[in-house]
């Protein structure tokens, strides 16, 4: 008897080129999830890299949860963030590092920001998918410019959500109650090709087993499909 119990996601949606003043911009929905995304490319490269000799370019991301988008009102995080954003920002930006050619981007910085307008679970992986597709047009722009001469892009990159029930069943792509709910949580990041780019899971109150490891994965991927298939439809 399988242990997933679903694998299709809820219903996603990319709207892009929502700001006419960023070089890539998308609102990302899964479900009642909304993150609006804006990419913003500038000529230049942290000091970290000069002094270090490194060279191209460099991909950063922000995060943020918006006033009005939990149950009840967030702060705005100022001047310093939670350790929780901390995190967020980090994985989105490592999660595109790994898919783009930064030598080709050239002496670029690259920078991402995530703004959740509701958050009904899964944020950051909400983030991660529509992140993907605003760079995408991003750098589509850049090269119908002339900047870039090949799209340094490697492949599509997409996350979801996964978790273990109380039932002990797999669910994908968890909105808010399920996700508080769940004895597991795990967000995945995949390329399209299969590999891995991160997995972050954690028994919240019951330890999971292999054979529900290897059922997460499973979720996921069949999940994912649909948020590759969804993306590429955008970028039409």
């Amino acid at each position: 008897m399988s242990l997933i119990a679903r694998s299709t996601p809820r219903e996603i949606s990319f709207q892009t080129n929502i700001n006419p003043y960023a070089d890539g911009s998308v609102i990302a929905e899964f479900g009642n999830t909304k993150v609006h995304i804006t990419v913003t490319i500038e000529d230049s490269v942290p000091p970290w890299m000069k002094y270090q000799g490194v060279t191209g370019g460099w991909i950063t991301a922000e995060y943020s949860m918006l006033p009005g988008s939990t149950h009840t009102r967030s702060k705005r995080e100022r001047p310093n963030v939670s350790g929780r954003t901390q995190e967020i920002q980090r994985l989105i930006g490592r999660s595109l590092r790994s898919i783009i050619d930064l030598e080709k981007i050239g002496s670029r910085t690259i920078t991402i920001d995530c703004d959740v307008l509701v958050a009904d679970g899964g944020t950051r992986t909400t983030a991660i998918s529509g992140a993907y597709v605003a760079l995408c047009l991003a750098t589509e722009k850049l090269m119908k410019k002339g900047s870039l001469k090949v799209n340094p892009i490697k492949e599509a990159l997409a996350a979801v959500s996964v978790g273990v029930n109380p039932d002990g069943k797999i669910i994908a792509d968890l909105n808010y109650e399920e996700d508080v709910a769940c004895h597991t949580d795990m967000n995945i990041v995949m390329t399209e090709s299969g590999k891995f780019v991160e997995l972050q899971g954690t028994a919240e109150e019951e330890a999971f087993s292999r054979e529900q490891l290897n059922a997460l994965i499973e979720a996921a991927e069949s999940a994912l499909k649909k948020v590759f298939a969804a993306q590429k439809k955008a970028l039409q």
